[in-house]
């Protein structure tokens, strides 16, 4: 074999090894870390008795269908999480379109051992155009 086609092979497979990510939702993980992860954490925990986890979260697999709402509209009130009761105001994010809201949701359902159904733009779509947005307290 030459040394071009020795390189050519090299370079292929470092190219392949690159390119098959443990992370197959990577925009959504910047989006995540952009927009959620202050309050949420870097790795889905929250914050201890003010923010629910999304790791391991009974909540998301319960409500998944109200995700991309509580994304786009916050959310107030109490919201009972893996057994514990939260109940600080989740501010709304309503700059994101529904190919970010479901890049994240597709993120949050597969990162920290989270094992949740991949969700579709369409069905995202569709979610956002039937919710109601949170009262206003005033």
């Amino acid at each position: 074999m030459s040394s071009f086609s020795n390189l050519f092979v090299i370079i292929c497979a470092l190219i392949f090894l690159f390119s098959c990510s443990s992370n197959p939702f990577p925009q959504g993980e910047r989006l995540y870390a952009y927009h959620c992860s202050n309050c949420h954490m870097p790795d889905g925990s929250g914050l201890k008795g003010l923010i629910p986890p999304l790791a391991q979260s009974d909540y998301l697999r319960q409500h998944s269908d109200q995700v991309p709402c509580i994304i786009r509209h916050g959310a107030k009130g109490e919201m009972v999480v893996n057994g514990k009761t939260y109940n600080q105001e989740m501010l709304p994010i309503p700059d994101l379109n529904h190919f970010e809201i479901t890049n994240i949701i597709n993120y949050i359902h597969h990162a920290w051992g989270n094992d949740l159904e991949y969700r579709t733009v369409e069905e995202v779509q569709a979610a956002l155009e039937n919710c109601d947005p949170i009262p206003s307290s005033e």
